[in-house]
């Protein structure tokens, strides 16, 4: 079962973990990379970061994305414990790949910042799919931060240089939106 908040529902507690979030994104579009930060905290403190890698050059690694990257350093880390009480934050929705791999780990939260209308996984309807997707538990918080995080996509896709995803309805919905320039 899949709840569905509005970031109305966000605590400060989300606002302080998506803050580290977003400063794995500007960690990420320093070095010329997809501007996606994500971090996984227990409630108290992050217990795995990553952001999004392999994307500066050349098509893409549609691998290591900031998700997956901040699971496995949570695995290798060996850290988490409950991770039913772990939340992943995140800023961009995740992707079926990395909201997937969200659900296996079993995480219970996830609060992302800026929408994915290209690719984004959290509304899939899993009431067809197998049981461990149907019904795993999990909450989904959207728009936490929306605006810090827009800006960042609006300056990765407003350089020319950047070749990654450039004319793709995202690039084309994250430049068309007001105010963030």
């Amino acid at each position: 079962m899949q709840d569905r908040m509005s970031p109305e529902t966000a605590s400060q507690k989300d606002i302080r973990f998506m803050t580290a979030a977003l400063d794995m994104a500007r960690t990420a579009l320093a070095g010329g990379e997809f501007p996606v930060g994500c971090v996984i905290a227990d409630g108290r403190n992050v217990v795995a970061r990553g952001h999004r890698t392999g994307t500066a050059v050349g098509p893409g690694n549609e691998i290591d994305h900031a998700e997956i990257n901040a699971l496995r350093r949570l695995c290798e880390d060996g850290a988490g414990g409950d991770r039913a009480a772990l939340t992943l934050y995140c800023t961009m929705e995740p992707c079926l790949m990395c909201f997937s791999a969200t659900v296996l780990s079993g995480i219970g939260r996830i609060v992302y910042a800026y929408e994915d209308v290209m690719g984004g996984g959290t509304g899939v309807d899993r009431s067809g799919l197998p049981s461990l997707y149907r019904e795993a538990r999990l909450k989904v918080i959207a728009g936490v931060l929306r605006k810090e995080s827009l800006v960042l996509f609006q300056r990765f896709f407003a350089d020319p240089g950047r070749s990654y995803w450039a004319d793709s309805l995202l690039s084309r919905y994250t430049l068309a939106q007001p105010g963030c320039s």
